[in-house]
Formats: C-alpha cells, sequence, structure tokens
C-alpha cells in the first residue's frame, strides 16, 4: 500500500507534491520521490526512510515546474533503497506505481532480452519499460499506456508524466484505489482523499479498467480499450483528519475494515486455482527443501505468537510435519535443541521485533533454515533469513494489530499447503476446496463487516462494566480465543483470559459467576458438541455467555446472553472469519469506555529493545 499524489497547473509542483505526501506517509514511509517537469525534461528526487528525508533532498536540489508526481513507498518487490524508489524513468517517461504487478518476472525477461536496462528490483519499473517500449513504436502517450497496461497482470493504480507531453499527467487504476481532484486552473490526483483536501473537496473516483488525462483545465476519462467515460465530481466533506482516517473514528477501526483488502493484497498472485497449489515463486525455498524438513519452528511475540499457534495446527495437519510454537523471548532464555533439519519460520508484523530477531540468528547459528514472514520488506528479520514470504497488509498505524494478523494467518495457510502438496499429504481435490474457500474469504468478511459492527455496537453497554472476561475456544478456535483476550487487554485494560475450552473445569471455572462474561467462539466444526457442553457448564455458573456462531445456529444462539453471527466456511478457514467480532469487541468496549484506542498506554507498535 504506497501513497501516489500528482499535479498539473500553474503553481510550483515540488511543494505541493511534498504537502500530499506528508498527508499519506501512513501509506508507506520506507522511502519516496517526486518527478517534476522542468525546461530541460523531466528531473527525479528521490530518498530513502522517512518523508523528511526527500524534503531536505528537495531544498538542496530544488526542482521547479508546475507538473509533476509522487510517491511514498511501501515495499513489496524490492527491499527500500534510493534506485528502488519511484519515481521510475524509462526514456522520456516517469511512472509511480501502487499494487503488485503478478506478472513482473516474466514482463521482465521479455523486456531484458529485448535490450532494456532495468536498474531497480521492483515491478514497478516494468511498467515504465513497457510504456517507453511502446513509445519507441510511434505510439502517443495514453495509446502506450493503454497498450502497456494490457500486457499486465495485478493490481495498479499509476501515475505517468512524459517529456514528450509535458502539460500532462495521464493516471490509470485497476483494484488500487485513484481519486482526481477537479479546482479551477489545476487538476490533482492522489490514492487517498487526505492528500487533495487543502486544495480542493471536488472529486472524481476512478473505477477499475479507466484512464484519465490530467490537464490544468480538467480531466478526460476513457476505459482501457478507449470508451469515453462521464463523471461528475462530488463534493467531500470531511476534514483532513477524518479524511486520513477515510472517515473512521480511529485508525484501529479502519484497519479492521481494511482486512478484506489487506487479505486480497496478500492472496494476490499466490493461488494457482486452476492447479490447486500455491505460488511461492518468492519464498526462496525449493522442492528438495519442503521434502527435507524433519520438523517445523515457529517463532513469534504477542499477537503473532496467536497466528503461529494457529500455523501449527494447519502444518500438522495438511503437511503431515512435526511442528512447534515458541515465544521467542522463551525460546532465547534457553538452550533449544534446535539445528539442520528445522525449518523456522520467524513471524513478525514489522520485521524488527529484537526477540524474534535474535532468537531466528540463534537458530541459524546452529544449523536451521529460517523462513520470515513480516510486512515490512527489507527489516531485519527478513534480511538475516535465509528466505522471506512477505505480507502485503499495508502500513498498520493502530497499536494493537488487525489486518497484520490477518495476513500472516493467510501467509502460514498458504505455507501449509505449499509444503502439503511437496510433501504428498494433501490431494489435489483437498487443496482445490480449500484454496477456492481461501479466495472467498475476503468477500465473506466484507460482507458481514458492517453488520457485525453494529450488533457488537448495540451489545457492549452491557457488558462494558465487567472486569475479567474469558474467552474460549477448542481448535483453531483456541488461538482466536487468546488473541481476543489479548485485544481487550491492549486497548480497553479489562483483565482477559483466552483458554482452550477444554481447560475450563481444570481452574478458570472457579472464576465464574454473574459478572464474568465469557465470550465462546463456536462455530460448527468438529469440536461444536463439545464447545456448547462447555457452554453449557458456564451458563450454569451463571456467567453471561456472549456465543460467536455460525449464521443460522438458532440451538447454540439460544443458549447466549448476546451472539455474533459469523458466515459458515471451510472448518480450516474459520479463524478469518471468527477473530473479526473479537476485534470489533474488544474497539467497541474501548471506544465505549473512551480510552486511546489507537496508542493504548504503555504499549509500542514495534518492540526492538529488550
Amino acid at each position: 500500500m504506497c501513497g501516489i499524489v500528482g499535479y498539473v497547473g500553474d503553481e510550483q509542483a515540488a511543494p505541493i507534491l511534498l504537502d500530499g505526501l506528508r498527508r499519506l506517509e501512513y501509506r508507506g514511509y520506507d522511502s519516496a520521490g517526486v518527478a517534476v517537469h522542468e525546461e530541460g525534461g523531466i528531473e527525479i528526487v528521490r530518498a530513502v526512510g522517512k518523508l523528511r528525508n526527500l524534503e531536505t533532498a528537495l531544498s538542496e536540489r530544488g526542482l521547479r515546474g508546475t507538473v509533476g508526481i509522487g510517491h511514498t513507498r511501501w515495499a513489496t518487490h524490492g527491499r527500500p533503497s534510493e534506485v528502488n524508489a519511484h519515481p521510475h524513468i524509462a526514456g522520456p517517461v516517469a511512472v509511480v506505481h501502487n499494487g503488485i504487478i503478478e506478472n513482473h518476472l516474466e514482463l521482465r525477461a521479455e523486456l531484458e532480452a529485448g535490450g532494456f536496462t532495468i536498474a531497480s528490483d521492483t515491478d514497478t519499473e516494468i511498467v515504465s519499460h513497457l510504456i517507453h517500449r511502446e513509445i519507441i513504436a510511434g505510439h502517443d502517450m495514453v495509446t502506450s499506456i493503454r497498450r502497456a497496461l494490457d500486457q499486465v497482470d495485478g493490481a495498479y493504480a499509476i501515475a505517468v508524466v512524459s517529456e514528450n507531453e509535458p502539460r500532462k499527467v495521464v493516471v490509470a487504476k485497476s483494484s488500487s484505489p485513484l481519486v482526481l481532484g477537479v479546482s479551477r486552473g489545476a487538476t490533482y490526483c492522489a490514492s487517498d482523499i487526505p492528500a487533495l483536501l487543502p486544495y480542493t473537496n471536488e472529486m472524481v473516483f476512478l473505477e477499475d479498467g479507466e484512464v484519465a488525462v490530467l490537464e490544468p483545465d480538467g480531466f478526460a476519462i476513457s476505459t482501457l480499450e478507449g470508451t469515453p467515460v462521464s463523471r461528475r465530481p462530488r463534493k467531500i466533506s470531511w476534514s483532513p483528519v477524518m479524511a486520513e482516517k477515510a472517515g473512521f473514528k480511529h485508525f484501529m477501526l479502519k484497519e479492521i475494515f481494511e482486512q478484506p483488502r489487506a487479505l486480497e493484497d496478500t492472496l494476490r498472485g499466490r493461488l494457482d486455482r486452476e492447479g490447486a497449489d500455491v505460488v511461492t515463486a518468492e519464498v526462496g525455498l525449493s522442492e528438495d527443501d519442503a521434502k527435507a524438513i524433519r520438523r517445523v519452528i515457529l517463532l513469534a511475540c504477542g499477537t503473532s505468537h496467536h497466528a503461529t499457534i494457529a500455523g501449527r495446527y494447519w502444518l500438522e495437519e495438511f503437511a503431515q510435519v512435526p511442528t512447534i510454537t515458541e515465544l521467542a523471548s522463551e525460546f532465547r532464555g534457553r538452550d533449544a535443541v534446535v539445528g539442520e533439519g528445522d525449518l523456522v519460520v520467524a513471524v513478525s508484523q514489522s520485521g524488527e521485533t529484537i526477540d524474534t530477531l535474535m532468537a531466528a540468528k540463534e537458530a541459524k547459528a546452529r544449523g536451521a533454515k529460517i523462513l520470515a514472514i513480516a510486512n515490512v520488506n527489507g527489516s531485519a528479520i527478513p534480511r538475516m533469513a535465509d528466505a522471506s514470504f512477505y505480507t502485503h497488509a499495508g502500513p498498520e498505524i493502530g497499536v494493537a494489530s488487525t489486518k497484520c494478523f490477518m495476513a500472516q494467518l493467510a501467509n502460514l495457510l498458504m505455507l501449509s499447503i505449499w509444503l502439503a502438496r511437496r510433501r504428498g499429504t494433501m490431494s489435489e481435490g483437498e487443496a482445490g476446496e480449500l484454496i477456492e474457500g481461501l479466495a472467498r474469504i475476503p468477500h465473506l468478511i466484507d460482507e458481514n463487516l458492517k453488520a457485525t459492527h453494529e450488533t457488537i455496537s448495540e451489545m457492549v453497554g452491557e457488558f462494558s462494566s465487567a472486569r475479567d472476561v474469558l474467552f474460549l475456544g477448542r481448535g483453531l478456535s483456541y488461538p482466536m480465543a487468546l488473541e481476543g483476550a489479548l485485544k481487550l487487554k491492549e486497548i480497553s485494560y479489562v483483565h482477559a483470559e483466552g483458554y482452550a475450552a477444554g481447560e475450563m473445569k481444570h481452574g478458570p471455572i472457579a472464576l465464574l459467576d454473574s459478572e464474568v462474561p465469557v465470550i465462546v467462539l463456536a462455530p460448527q466444526d468438529r469440536h461444536y458438541e463439545r464447545v456448547c457442553s462447555n457452554l453449557q457448564e458456564a451458563r450454569a455458573r451463571e456467567a453471561k455467555i456472549i456465543g460467536v456462531t455460525s449464521a443460522g445456529d438458532a440451538q447454540t444462539q439460544a443458549l447466549c446472553d448476546a451472539y455474533v453471527e459469523v458466515a459458515p466456511t471451510h472448518e480450516a478457514l474459520s479463524p478469518f472469519v471468527t477473530v473479526v467480532p473479537l476485534q470489533l469487541y474488544a474497539y467497541c468496549v474501548a471506544d465505549y469506555k473512551g480510552t486511546d484506542v489507537d496508542q493504548p498506554r504503555n504499549l509500542a507498535k514495534t518492540v526492538t529493545v529488550e
């Protein structure tokens, strides 16, 4: 998830682009750059790291021109570096891009065979060379862009400037956001509304498969095939702060609602639905590596640890490989038995978590192969690992992780399927069913999010005064119970505990009375009957029951004081739907109590100190 901004008008472009990028920095902060038309052609200034580094570079270099594009990057292909920063230039064109070009490796090979020199590791530079190739063939800027985009697969929002047509910015989109802004004598574009609000509140939202030509006196939209499209601007009444949060009250709520998109981006290009397989070309593990693994060790902390517990279930059931989960902080503190034949999967949202980093380094020193699962390209853990499998959730602003957790689940499940197929422990039919179900999960979550939020918002007042809350689940619902309890503790400061439901009789049942709500995860899976029995036991102790049930499960719902329905899905996919109500419950309780949801006390987004 990167940030794009563009401007064409009569004012100096560089200050406007920099201001727009500053308002989009929450979308990416690995590197940034701008391209501006000057008298001698297009000039580019790029810098690695926070936007202030680009600001310093611009103050030293200075760019004078009234047409330009800018970009703040969240790295997906190619680690953060100046050469990988946008804009990318090829011949007379400069390009910025948000999204993922799935077939970039094939296109790279084709372009290099044709004599084009590609300097960066990014998928975006491929697009600039494709456009340049069409211009060499004699096409104008818009036609060249159309023909280039016809060759790419994946998601994109792009903005392009060309020395050949210096008073235009051309943009196009497919599955990545792009909005136009219109004012007298100037036209703008950006990934999100916040970048444009200081200049105009008249916005035009591009649809997938559309191209727009921006000029000082207006814009023209057409389809990729060239059919003109008529669309009038809409007036946006958001304040700049509201716009950064897309109208949501808190970043955490926005990020909960972004989970379908985060899942789609993480799954994109990795599910081979025809071949019933997972494509992991970027991972760096070979088929021989997969077959040679004698054990998997999953290392993580906090929320990421809960994702790895679900991963253990999947790896053992599908890949039939012995798997253990380890708190990285504890793994470091003992003389762990680890070595050759072990695949250590180090999971960290930031890729910088100090305990996970140090534990992985120790395992590597003892001969284990290290696979990193992280959300930040080029971060410390992927750099030291033998292989990396990135999530593509985009930047997460709220301290309490939601969409990154969802993306971690997706990567762990995809890894399990990939290993299972190579180790011969999963049939094509089984894999196909699971992959089809996984591909539908973003839609299942999306279609229920608003109703789930409304249901939980209405119920929390009754339970918000509770000082203790118990979360119960079995099987794959157990790590979701742990995650639900952690979320409630993190942002509402309520004491909460997650338990395997079968363990309730071994101690926690002593805590139950009418003042203790019990949140029971009861999807209709192989554990359903036993979970319902645990629910009955809690109810007999006068505990208030909040059920997370499959849609239409009237039998369980009748036993609950309140309930939330989730969409039925493949049993192995249940964590993706059951965790969302728990995230929303924690959010709604915290909001009801008036705590600082996005920056809870005593917590940091990334733990980089011991």
